[in-house]
């Protein structure tokens, strides 16, 4: 098979527009392809090549996006998409695509075709747009970051950009094949790009966009286990018990085990056991007729019951009252709810995730929390690591959290300094606390554009 440079100019220039015959000189685009990726950056690399050549181009970080451009555009040539996506499982979508435009071409962002997918006309350009689109990128991988220079690389040593990570060639399980070379087969017969050798990264140290979660800043061992825990159970009904101490992301986690449920179209219901008094917490849970207690105007749909088809969590659910753990544990077991003060009995389907920050195990040992529950709610476990067992992550979350604070405001950099203050922190709040300390600083930093030490406050007794 002859090998992509052949078929292209030699050292192309970036996003120059190949020759088209029978083009004219019409700047209108003569075809229209659809970039399906949750990654941002690529859709805008990969979008701006196309463009170049004269590609209409239309993006969807989802494959409900995907779906709704599809059927909004009636000249559709080519689908470049990515393996993952994080509301729909991409075998099944591919399928449900092929049947409904066959005609259309398919591909991975990784340059493998996919199998039964017809070969566009213009393929050889869609290969140069991928391959162009990864050179680009690799000039981005030893981008300096925002923080403080004067970090000790003896405690701390990342990629420069860890967010460039995501264009990592990875093994691709959807197209059967690995990158190997400039070209290779794969098993559905297509081809695939070699990755750009001016790329400088550590694959052992670089994951696998297969391994993390977007939404878990961090690339440490504990922070890629929650991700490689959270991808393992998404997808099922398993209930899902995550532990971890206050501040450290337990809510994160449960969102993003819904997202990537088959259950992300219908709601994710939360209610914090611990925020609501006992007598109110039943009747918020199960939902009560009109009159049931004294107040009770009107009947409500409780909380499990608005959840129906989709997620429930209960957060802090080892602060939940011992005789309202039977009532929800004959719900776990029977898929059956009674709302209070009403003698019928609902079918809710629902999946459980609940989270604690104490040591649930230890409780219903003691007898301060029903074993049977437990073991109803801890199928799985996932564990939220403490931000002093990932220090290594703790350049990327501050510079995570300045960039989300310059949404509404001017991004501060760091000081001189700051950074190792910072490490040198115990952080008992974990990473909420490190967001408010920021958010702290930058108010307090006024209209400079640079975080000081003297901004840096713990906040009284926490202060080290």
């Amino acid at each position: 098979m002859p090998s992509l440079s052949s078929s292209l100019p030699s050292q192309p220039t970036p996003f120059a527009p190949l020759a088209v015959s029978g083009a004219g000189s019409s700047r209108k685009p003569l075809r229209v392809a659809l970039i399906a990726t949750p990654d941002s950056s690529q859709r805008e690399r990969l979008g701006r090549c196309l463009r170049s050549l004269r590609w209409q181009v239309l993006e969807a970080h989802s494959g409900a996006d995907a779906w709704a451009a599809s059927q909004a555009s009636v000249q559709l040539e080519a689908l470049v998409i990515d393996p993952w996506l994080p509301d729909l499982e991409v075998s099944e979508f591919l399928a449900d695509f092929q049947r409904d435009y066959p005609q259309v071409a398919l591909m991975f962002t990784d340059g493998t075709a996919i199998k039964n997918s017809p070969r566009s006309s213009y393929h050889q350009e869609i290969l140069y747009a991928l391959r162009t689109s990864q050179q680009v990128d690799s000039a981005a991988w030893n981008v300096a970051p925002t923080v403080d220079e004067s970090l000790n690389p003896a405690r701390i040593e990342l990629p420069r950009r860890i967010a460039a990570s995501a264009a990592v060639p990875m093994e691709n399980p959807g197209a059967g094949g690995k990158l190997k070379g400039e070209l290779m087969e794969s098993e559905a017969g297509g081809e695939a790009l070699k990755p750009s050798t001016s790329r400088q990264y550590d694959p052992a140290r670089a994951p696998s966009r297969l391994e993390s979660i977007p939404e878990l800043v961090g690339t440490c061992e504990v922070m890629l286990e929650v991700s490689r825990r959270i991808r393992l159970v998404a997808a099922r009904t398993t209930p899902v018990l995550i532990e971890g101490p206050t501040g450290s992301g337990k809510e994160i986690v449960a969102e993003a085990l819904h997202r990537l449920s088959n259950r992300a179209r219908k709601p994710l219901v939360a209610i914090n056991c611990a925020a609501i008094p006992e007598a109110l917490l039943e009747a918020e849970l199960f939902g009560h007729t009109r009159g049931a207690f004294t107040g009770a105007v009107h009947g409500r749909t409780g909380r499990i019951e608005s959840a129906d088809g989709g997620t429930l969590f209960l957060d802090e659910i080892g602060e939940m009252p011992l005789a309202l753990q039977s009532k929800l544990l004959r719900f776990v077991e029977s898929g059956e709810l009674q709302r209070v003060g009403d003698n019928e009995t609902v079918k809710v389907d629902v999946r459980i995730l609940a989270a604690t920050h104490q040591p649930l195990a230890e409780h219903a040992r003691a007898g301060n929390f029903r074993s049977d529950l437990y073991y109803r709610l801890a199928v799985f476990l996932i564990r939220t690591p403490a931000l002093s067992e990932h220090l290594e992550d703790l350049p990327q979350l501050v510079e995570h959290f300045l960039v989300k604070m310059g949404r509404s405001a001017p991004v501060k950099r760091l000081g001189a300094g700051v950074m190792s203050r910072l490490l040198a922190h115990s952080w008992p709040g974990n990473v909420r606390e490190l967001e408010h300390v920021l958010e702290r600083a930058a108010i307090l930093a006024n209209e400079e554009p640079e975080l000081t030490e003297k901004e840096i406050d713990f906040g009284g007794l926490l202060d080290d």
